[in-house]
């Protein structure tokens, strides 16, 4: 039976980094560009990769890039547009530390290969690498769950689930705990039970990361979820209903301190809560 997790918290909002990545990848949004032109990005835009790729000869160096973002909010990871020759991963924007965060990976029909990865890591954990492999949880810094049914952590692996199957789609869900410190993982909506624990005591800040092996995969990052930290985060959420937009955040003529709070979601690189009093101390 298929369960929601979180489902007494909050919308989240936050995106695949396009700042903070690897080379190999980049985002797509502007449709049908001419090579010999600049390449100008809107993104509230949609493109869909193959409309883009029919309309880019071959011997532009943007071809070769591994991964590319596109879609609104640029959600959509497409890894490996042509052919694949090695991992790549891309991190998501969300600091997780310190809170209870779920979200859920549509993952396109082309299931297969050496690995399909998706779970947290730090900074430190790699995005790129010239080999097949299993890179998120290669080391210290990454817990992933591969499409083939283990977990890896540390360069070590473990019986998780049954290996997804091959060419047709489905979607991963990720329960990031940060007070307990687990990772637990929904496949389709069917709760997998706890993968990883210990994740409380890590003090780098985690992202959540997938990587793929395969060729022309896609990765689509849908249902995002947060708990509530106390009554004002409440209070907060309600606010952010209403006001959407950095624009309209400026019209309400807060004190910056307060407005700096509520714009925190807003921002590119979303950060773990923190308390009003941080913004509010000292500010008269």
């Amino acid at each position: 039976m298929a369960c929601v997790p979180l489902r007494h918290g909050c919308e989240d909002h936050w995106t695949w980094n396009r700042r903070d990545r690897s080379h190999e990848v980049r985002f797509v949004c502007s449709p049908f560009p001419s090579p010999a032109k600049p390449i100008l990005f809107s993104l509230e835009m949609t493109v869909t990769v193959d409309q883009y790729l029919d309309n880019y000869p071959p011997s532009t160096p943007e071809r070769k890039f591994w991964v590319r973002l596109y879609g609104p909010g640029l959600r959509v990871a497409y890894f490996h547009p042509n052919w694949s020759s090695g991992t790549a991963g891309v991190r998501g924007t969300r600091v997780l530390n310190n809170g209870r965060y779920y979200w859920e990976v549509c993952v396109s029909q082309r299931v297969f290969g050496t690995s399909m990865m998706f779970g947290v890591g730090t900074r430190r954990a790699r995005l790129h690498v010239d080999a097949f492999m299993n890179l998120l949880g290669e080391d210290e810094q990454g817990w992933g769950l591969s499409h083939k049914g283990l977990l890896w952590h540390g360069g070590r692996w473990t019986h998780y689930t049954k290996p997804f199957r091959e060419n047709v789609a489905t979607t991963v869900g990720v329960l990031f705990d940060g007070i307990a410190g687990t990772i637990t993982y929904y496949k389709d909506g069917i709760n997998l039970g706890v993968a990883f624990k210990g994740l409380h005591e890590v003090r780098e800040p985690l992202y959540p990361i997938v990587c793929s092996t395969a060729a022309k995969t896609e990765m689509t990052l849908a249902v995002m979820k947060r708990d509530f930290v106390n009554l004002q985060d409440r209070c907060r959420a309600v606010i952010l209903k209403r006001v959407r937009s950095p624009n309209q955040l400026d019209r309400l003529r807060l004190p910056a301190r307060i407005k700096a709070y509520l714009g925190e979601p807003m921002s590119e690189t979303v950060q773990p809560f923190q308390p009003v009093n941080k913004y509010v101390l000292n500010s008269m």
